[in-house]
């Protein structure tokens, strides 16, 4: 059986490509490696208001919290209405239930188009940034992602910033007495997943938003999000992570992810393992789906270390876009800022309706605007200390990687909280290198891994002598902050807080990151 792969034209034959030299430079992009870090929703950032408001973006999109007692006492109530249902950690490999509660909410996620998300790693930065994109052209948009940091309400975005808990509240309450009507007709209720997923989408539809970016859970053909005909479909690094539900080989997972992409739809591409791109790939020829892939119809051309992040040329789908200030750190940050600069020329119809790029100048503006807490976040100087939520050890390795090039640190002490079911071992592999010592300790999830356990691994990867174990995260952050502060205030040593998107949030918090 022959296949034919429909793709975008490559932009080395388009006549506004760069010169032999720079074309070099591109065609080395499909052999770069793939790692990348994980996907971390939950430390939310580069909030905008609404945009009829004409507000610049904010630092921070974590919202404080809230006073009202009014409020508090609401929410508290949602919440464990909420984590009464099935975690979201659970997969159930049926649409039957959120299908049903869209059909009785009258289909909110069909009024408006939507691009959407998968992959294992860089999923909700890659989010963030198509936001970022898609408001510097003027249109309001939606963004469903996760998991939070302090409250549900970071996991559904207006024009980059979280609905306030107030309209969160009222979203719960509008969809609700639909909630219930879909229960009392399943063998089992709706999960804790599919109900907010049920709140975003209608939010979005009553907001109402030009666009939704939407983020899967986990997977992507049986993820809840997954009701959506998503024009643009962009498929981040995959890697290994949730083994037990996805599979076991990059191959395997890609036959979960590759579900997003529908018919006639465009998919983005990241770059991939060869046999996850040979799945996704197949799955585009089936639908009729129109491909572009890193390396090959965009990416990164090239880019330099600047003062607060790095300084980009990126190959669009239509030439390229020089001097990209993005305020991120690290490589794996770069080809994320691609890919989200593909999947907005495709929305626009850039490389196939008409061969236009966008305006540079938006563009510049929009990448700048980015801001990532929990991606190599300085949040204390003297000694420094840096946050990041790797979780695995692809986001291990990119992790390193950023440390390494953005930071010039003569010693590093690493703050380790994990959570179970995830490869640890891999995950310390993958900070040896860049750590002189660990201190292993544990957050306040019910899922945080144990830390006698952790000690174990870790004392098998860095040796006795460099582990010390701090079972409460404040005892943790003061003790590397005190090996960090041994080598005085002017030796360049630093703290780097990782393992647990849940791990780096309440290091924010304990760090005065409201």
């Amino acid at each position: 059986m022959s296949y034919r792969l429909r793709r975008l034209d490559p932009v080395s034959e388009r006549p506004d490509s760069a010169g032999s030299d720079q074309d070099d430079v591109f065609e080395d992009l499909v052999a770069a490696e793939t790692g990348r870090d994980p996907d971390l929703a939950v430390i939310e950032a580069g909030s905008r208001t609404l945009r009829t408001q004409g507000a610049r973006p904010q630092t921070d999109a974590v919202p404080a919290r809230p006073t009202d007692p009014a409020v508090v006492e609401a929410l508290k109530e949602i919440e464990a209405e909420l984590a009464a249902r099935w975690p979201e950690t659970k997969l159930d490999p049926s649409l039957v239930r959120v299908e049903t509660l869209m059909d009785v909410l009258g289909q909110p996620q069909r009024a408006y188009p939507t691009i959407h998300i998968t992959g294992t790693n860089g999923k909700t930065s890659t989010a963030r940034m198509i936001e970022a994109l898609l408001t510097a052209f003027e249109l309001r948009t939606g963004r469903y992602t996760s998991p939070h940091v302090q409250s549900y309400t970071e996991r559904i975005s207006l024009d980059g910033a979280p609905i306030s808990y107030e309209r969160f509240i009222d979203t719960y309450h509008d969809v609700k007495p639909y909630v219930d009507m879909v229960d009392a007709q399943q063998e089992h209720r709706l999960s804790f997943f599919e109900f907010l997923t049920g709140m975003a989408y209608a939010a979005f539809a009553d907001a109402p938003v030009d666009v939704a970016v939407v983020e899967v859970g986990m997977g992507g053909s049986w993820d809840a999000t997954n009701v959506i005909d998503a024009t643009v479909a962009v498929v981040t690094p995959i890697s290994l992570d949730h083994t037990e539900r996805l599979g076991a080989t990059p191959g395997e997972i890609a036959v979960e992810k590759a579900g997003i992409i529908k018919r006639d739809a465009t998919v983005v591409l990241a770059q991939q393992p060869v046999d996850a791109a040979q799945v996704l790939l197949k799955r585009a020829v089936e639908v009729d789906a129109t491909v572009a892939r890193e390396g090959m119809e965009f990416g990164v051309v090239a880019r330099e270390v600047a003062v607060g992040g790095q300084l980009l040329t990126l190959r669009g789908l239509a030439g390229e876009y020089p001097e990209v200030f993005l305020p991120l750190h690290g490589a794996h940050m770069a080809h994320n800022a691609a890919v989200a600069l593909a999947a907005v020329e495709a929305f626009f119809g850039v490389g196939s309706q008409h061969s236009g790029g966008l305006d540079p100048d938006t563009v510049r503006e929009a990448f700048a605007s980015v801001v990532s807490p929990g991606r190599m976040e300085v949040v204390r100087r003297s000694p420094t200390v840096v946050l990041d939520a790797a979780h695995n050890p692809a986001g291990g390795e990119a992790a390193a990687a950023a440390v390494r090039e953005a930071f010039g640190f003569s010693r590093l002490v690493g703050v380790v909280g994990v959570s179970d079911g995830k490869d640890v071992r891999g995950l310390l592999e993958a900070l040896e290198p860049v750590l002189a010592e660990i201190v292993v300790t544990r957050n306040s999830s019910h899922r945080g891994m144990d830390v006698d356990a952790l000690a174990a691994l870790a004392v098998e990867v860095y040796g006795d002598d460099r582990v010390q174990v701090e079972p409460r995260l404040d005892d943790a952050l003061e003790a590397a902050i005190t090996l960090a502060e041994e080598e005085g205030e002017y030796s360049g040593a630093g703290v780097l807080v990782t393992g647990s998107v849940i791990t780096v949030g309440e290091a924010r918090l304990l760090l005065g990151k409201e």
